[in-house]
């Protein structure tokens, strides 16, 4: 059999469904027999466990019964047919089902350990909610003026000089390489989040108004950045997060409980590493490629903005 009609058999296992009378056999119940095996209702309802909502609503309605219980026979046809054959003896068969036997194992105990622990209430979300209204305003704006050099040294003469009470404007329409905002004293206008470089919106944000930071490095030199102003945004009602917030406490927790859980397993299983059998296993003096980037922003320059 090429692969070709193997990834066939396999996606159409796949797409196994649900009938649309699912629920109206008692599970127990004959459905069909392939050789001496023996089909139930509650083989079927196995099956249907296993399967995405969505694939499940591809054989709902007449007929879909009847088609999701022939993917059944099909599957115990071959499985059959394999078995007589000595598969069940393969190598690679037996390791990958080692490799589920550990994964289901591992998925199970988790599940015991960490699902008490992991649980989310309303008070959880709330008060998650309280605590980080700051991230979840919409609308704020911020404005500075930078001054951008090529070098840290060059950055920090200058951070001194503004610290002795140096005028920030001249400084940047003086030393200032970026030339579309050296001209207006190095002044930005009001941006949002999402518009500038990483690095640059992240010092900015993080400062108050009046404020300066620096040298904040990015792609295009060394900054020294002011907040000259502030717009307050909107923070999103709870109702419209609630269960967004949900979704993201319960994952912190789970994750919490994991490494907790994990943390007390490395006292009972010392491990050890062989750091030069590691370091073999690949070729450290390979040249790495470079990895491409996203879309740049001159400093000083929104997204939005072309250049």
């Amino acid at each position: 059999m090429n692969k070709v009609r193997f990834l066939a058999i396999a996606m159409s296992f796949a797409l196994l469904v649900a009938c649309a009378k699912k629920g109206e056999q008692k599970a127990t119940a004959f459905v069909a027999k392939v050789g001496s095996v023996t089909i139930t209702a509650e083989d079927v309802n196995r099956e249907l466990k296993g399967l995405p909502e969505q694939v499940q609503k591809m054989f709902e309605g007449p007929g879909g019964a009847d088609r999701f219980v022939d993917e059944l026979v099909k599957k115990e046809t071959l499985y059959q047919e394999a078995k007589k054959k000595g598969f069940e003896n393969n190598p690679e068969y037996q390791k990958k089902v080692e490799d589920f036997k550990k994964l289901t194992l591992i998925s199970l105990m988790l599940e015991k350990e960490i699902e008490d622990k992991a649980k989310v209430d309303d008070k959880d979300v709330k008060d998650y909610y309280e605590k980080h209204k700051a991230e979840l305003t919409t609308g704020n704006q911020m404005r500075a003026s930078h001054i951008l050099v090529k070098t840290e040294d060059e950055a920090k003469k200058i951070l001194d000089q503004l610290k002795k009470g140096g005028d920030f404007a001249r400084i940047a329409r003086e030393k200032s390489i970026d030339s579309g905002s050296a001209k207006n004293g190095g002044d930005l206008g009001f941006f949002s989040k999402g518009q500038m470089v990483p690095e640059f919106e992240k010092a900015v944000f993080s400062l108050k108004e009046g404020e300066i930071a620096g040298p904040v490095k990015t792609q295009f030199g060394y900054h020294i950045i002011k907040v000259t102003g502030k717009k307050e945004g909107k923070v999103v009602e709870f109702d419209k997060v609630k269960d967004l917030l949900a979704q993201k406490v319960a994952a912190e927790k789970q994750k919490e409980a994991f490494d907790s859980f994990l943390d007390g397993l490395r006292k009972s299983y010392p491990v050890e590493k062989n750091k030069e059998a590691i370091a073999a296993l690949w070729n450290t003096d390979k040249e790495k490629s470079d990895v491409p980037g996203g879309k740049t922003v001159q400093p000083g320059a929104k997204a939005d903005d072309k250049k």
